[in-house]
Order: structure tokens, then sequence, then C-alpha cells
């Protein structure tokens, strides 16, 4: 009986070029290596050093076209990589970024930046080396805005530690009556205390809200040693907090703007064509929802938190064939480590650290349950643990044909054999790159 043979086509990225370029990447120049066809079937490698700088990138760019290159890479080294790649791009040679932890030299040879940009070209030509995920420029746009909106939000939050810092000195106990001290009510609290107002019964009548019903413990909790020092130091704190957020509100602007001028993230007409619904129709279709509400709709994703989502994963999803190229993209799976019969679940990997964070965002809590559901709930799971032995559920895994699986608890020695999806592409671009 024959074997059954599976046959794994190439994806686009490992087809063979005769001619390649490779550049390692270093802050004020980079080591260039061009790679073409030399005499009696030999192979001809040519370095340089180019600066770093506009002028001399295009020029280089000119000439690699004029050599007929057909695939240039660049090593993903900080954010150096950045001048070569955009001026590459823009005369439309075919560009990679590639992880730096994947083109590493053989080891016990020397390392220098000319035999690193020869191996970079070696692995080029015979295609050897995935690509890192670089959205277009629109959405590299707006990547840029949604990125640094979350960094202002963070050193917001700083601030608003720095804040309840300096009333924990000053005796005030008003973080543990308030939720949020910069709130209406916690914000008028302040700005009293600094004009001067020491009252704990005045500045307790300013709650508003549901905050009115906290008053005792409002009257303890302002009970202070809250003088002139605090108070300028307090002014400063509230004059950062106000400007973040001014800024904040201004990239939030943009970022809808931004959004709405990309067609691709616009509703799309449910009925092309078509006749149009009745009135008597209620719900609305998912189509006629754009790219942002459509996420919003998943509990735990809030509107910031989709547009992050696009910002960082783009709106071309031909990129990922199936979800779980998605998944193992943004390191959320573990990597599957086969051998011979054993198989068993990696670690995942660092992934892009702001998708990752933003698709660990919490889900809604589900209502608590009643103690007498929570009595038949316990009853039923002893019953059941008691009929059978106890097993872990199986965690999802990135296999190396391309899917996602499932890991076999610890110590099974068999497991059942990983299949390529019909249409998923091998070894898809989901390399990650930190920050791009």
């Amino acid at each position: 009986m024959q074997p059954e043979v599976e046959e794994i086509p190439d994806a686009e990225h490992e087809l063979l070029a005769a001619r390649v370029a490779a550049i390692d990447v270093a802050k004020a120049s980079g080591k260039v290596c061009v790679r073409l066809p030399g005499r009696a079937r030999r192979r001809v490698s040519r370095v340089w050093d180019v600066a770093a700088t506009s002028g001399a990138v295009t020029e280089l760019a000119e000439h690699l076209v004029g050599q007929g290159i057909e695939k240039v890479t660049v090593e993903s080294t900080s954010d150096y990589w950045r001048i070569w790649y955009y001026l590459l791009e823009a005369v439309e040679l075919s560009v990679q970024l590639v992880n730096a932890r994947d083109v590493k030299n053989v080891p016990g040879r020397a390392k220098t930046d000319k035999l690193d940009a020869v191996w970079l070209a070696k692995l080029t030509e015979k295609g050897l080396l995935r690509p890192s995920f670089v959205p277009p420029a629109p959405i590299r746009r707006l990547r840029d805005y949604t990125r640094l909106r979350t960094d202002l939000t963070h050193d917001r939050s700083r601030q608003v530690q720095r804040l309840e810092k300096l009333l924990e000195d000053a005796l005030i106990k008003l973080s543990a009556v308030a939720t949020d001290i910069t709130g209406v009510s916690g914000r008028a609290m302040v700005e009293a205390l600094i004009a001067g107002q020491r009252d704990p019964k005045v500045l307790a009548g300013l709650a508003r809200g549901r905050m009115k019903t906290k008053h005792s413990a409002l009257l303890a909790a302002l009970d202070s040693r809250f003088d002139d020092h605090h108070a300028e130091l307090a002014r400063m704190l509230l004059d950062q907090i106000d400007a973040l957020t001014t800024q904040i509100d201004a990239l939030s602007a943009r970022i809808d703007e931004l959004l709405t001028a990309m067609p691709d993230a616009q509703p799309v007409d449910p009925h092309p064509g078509g006749p149009t619904p009745g009135p008597s129709t209620d719900t609305v279709s998912d189509a006629a929802l754009g790219a942002v509400d459509r996420l919003d709709e998943i509990p735990g994703i809030g509107p910031n938190v989709a547009q992050v989502i696009l910002a960082e994963v783009g709106l071309d999803m031909s990129r990922f064939p199936t979800a779980a190229h998605l998944v193992s993209w943004a390191k959320l799976c573990p990597r599957t480590i086969q051998s011979g019969p054993l198989t068993r679940g990696g670690k995942t990997g660092k992934g892009n650290p702001t998708s990752k964070v933003h698709s660990a965002t919490p889900l809604p809590q589900p209502p608590r349950p009643t103690p007498s559901s929570v009595n038949a709930t316990v009853a039923s799971s002893n019953a059941a643990a008691s009929s059978k032995p106890w097993s872990r559920s199986p965690a999802p895994s990135w296999s190396s044909s391309g899917t996602c699986s499932t890991t076999p608890p610890p110590g099974s020695a068999t497991s059942a054999p990983t299949t390529t999806q019909p249409g998923s592409t091998p070894n898809a671009e989901h390399a990650t790159t930190s920050r791009n």
C-alpha cells in the first residue's frame, strides 16, 4: 500500500531568485550585498557600504533597479530599517523585512558586517527567509497615531498616580473613597484644595452624583495636612493631565478622520443592485457596519481597541490565509514541537506588544450565580470527576504545517496527525517585528 503523500507548495517568498540584494542595517550606514550570476555557473557577491541618508539610499535604489534586482532583504534593526525599506519600496522594488532572529549565521564562523550581508543575500536567493508583516503606508500612518495615543494614555495614567501619591503624602485618602480622583467630584475637591480650602465639610460638599452617598467617608478621608507645597505640585500635575487629555482627544479625532478616508473601512452595501429592505426590518446587517463598528460588536472590544487592532493588523486579511495564521502572527498560540510520535506545546513568542496587549482585554464578567446554582454546579462537577479520570483540556498550538491544532496532555505518547487546511499557505507571513 502506497503511503499518502502530502504536497506542500512553496509560498511566494520561498521562490528562487537569480538577482537579489541584502542590507545589513546599522544606525549611520548599511552594508549592501548584491548577488548576481557569474561565469561557469558561479555566483558573484558584490559588497559595499552606503550611508543611511535619503540621498544615498535613493541613489542605491536606482542602482538596484538598473541591475534588475528581483528581491531585496532588509534586516530589522531597531527603527533604522525604515529609511531603507520606505525608499526602496518607493521605486517599486520587491522589499522584504526579516527578523534578525531568523537570519543567524552559521555558528563557529567569524561575524562581520560583510559576512552578515553576504549570508543574508544567500538566504534571500534560495527563498529561505520569512518576511515580516509591514502594512501599507495608510495603515502605517494610522498606526503612528494609535501608538502615540496609547503612549500618551499611559503617560496620563502615570501623572494620575503621581497625584494620588502626592495626596497620600498630604494624608488625604481620597482614592480610598473615589474610584477616579480626576473625575468630576475628585477634580473639584483637588481644585478647592489648591485654592486654599481645607475644611473637610466644605470639600465633601463638592461631591456629585453617587459620591454624595459617601459623605461620612469623605469627611474622614479629607481630614489632612495639605499645605502650600502640595498645592503647587498638584497644580503642575493637573496641568500635565489636562495637556495630555487635550493631545489624546486630538489624536482620537485624527484617527477617526483617517479611518473615514479609508474605503475598505467603510460600511458595505448589503444589497448591491438589489431591492431595499422594507421598513419592517429592524436589524442591521453586519455588512452595513464599518470595520470599527463590526469589531466593536465583539465582547471586550471597544471603539479605541478596535482602532488599534485595525492599525496593527490592517484591513487586508488576505495576508493571513486562515484565522490560525493571524493568531500565530500575534504570538497568542503556543508553538507545536513534534519529534516522532511525541508532540508537545512550546512557548508563545513575544509578538507585537501593542496588538498582543489589546487582544488580552478582559471580557465582561458573567452574572454572579445564586447559591443554589453554585451548589448544583459543584455537585455536577464532583459527579463528573468521580465518573471519569481527570484530563487537561487541550490548548491550541501552532503547527509547522501551518495550522492550529490542539496540544495533548503532558505524558501523551501519541497525537492525531496535523493536516494542512485546503487553500492555506504554509509558512505564511506571520513573522513578527517589535513595534514595526
